[in-house]
């Protein structure tokens, strides 16, 4: 491993707030397929089962901390918040947040296709990256790196309701006591075009029953839903 390339480890494992005791394990997280078949001297392995491995562990320590939370979720509730967090979306901001992109070694397809800031591949090795914390650390030190990065983003999700899909709860009650599907309507557009905030209302059988603002369509559309939930 070039010297560099060992101190940028360095730098990573800082800000993952994490130091390897067998760095093989970080340098396998991070290698993808691509690299791997261009340079089988040099990577004999990538990162899938480590992912494999990473994307069990994750949900565990997920599902553990909202098992052991004073509010007694229900279990659909738990798979639902659990299922939110676990998305390639929050993944990939995850990785971004640690600059994870920098770090992985990429074939050279790969590279120049811009697969740094690729949210598969991010998602992929902050997963990867987690499988090889729990082998290197065990469980107790994985738990704490992953709850340590996720806890804003658990936080979040439970206080906004992010993780509850209102608008297909409302279209099932809409279907069973209306006969009919929502109907979303956008009542105005404010702001400049890189910060325009959406109003939307939301319709059954031709009559109001929610209002919803956010920064984007689906945002609002999604709060429309959930104002119209509370009102059925």
């Amino acid at each position: 491993m070039p010297a560099s390339y060992s101190k940028s480890l360095e730098k990573f494992e800082k800000e993952l707030g994490y130091s390897f005791k067998d760095r093989a394990l970080l340098l396998e997280a991070l290698t993808h397929r691509s690299f791997h078949h261009e340079n089988p001297d040099k990577a004999p392995s990538y990162n899938e089962r480590l992912e494999f491995l990473g994307d069990s562990v994750l949900g565990l320590v997920v599902v553990e901390h909202l098992f052991k939370s004073a509010e007694r979720y229900s279990e659909s509730t738990m798979a639902k918040i659990k299922s939110y967090l676990v998305k390639e979306s929050i993944l990939s901001d995850v990785a971004s947040m640690l600059s994870l992109g920098k770090y992985l070694r990429l074939g050279k397809g790969e590279e120049e296709t811009g697969g740094r800031e690729k949210k598969s591949l991010l998602c992929d090795a902050i997963e990867a990256v987690f499988g090889a914390i729990y082998l290197d650390g065990g469980y107790d030190t994985a738990r704490e790196t992953i709850l340590r990065l996720f806890e804003d983003k658990i936080n979040a999700a439970i206080s906004s309701g992010e993780f509850y899909d209102f608008k297909t709860e409302l279209q099932e009650e809409s279907q069973m006591r209306f006969g009919t599907l929502p109907e979303y309507r956008v009542v105005s557009q404010e702001g400049e075009a890189h910060k325009k905030v959406f109003t939307v209302d939301v319709f059954i059988a031709g009559k109001k029953f929610g209002r919803g603002r956010g920064r984007s369509k689906k945002e609002a559309q999604t709060l429309a839903a959930k104002e119209a939930l509370e009102g059925l």
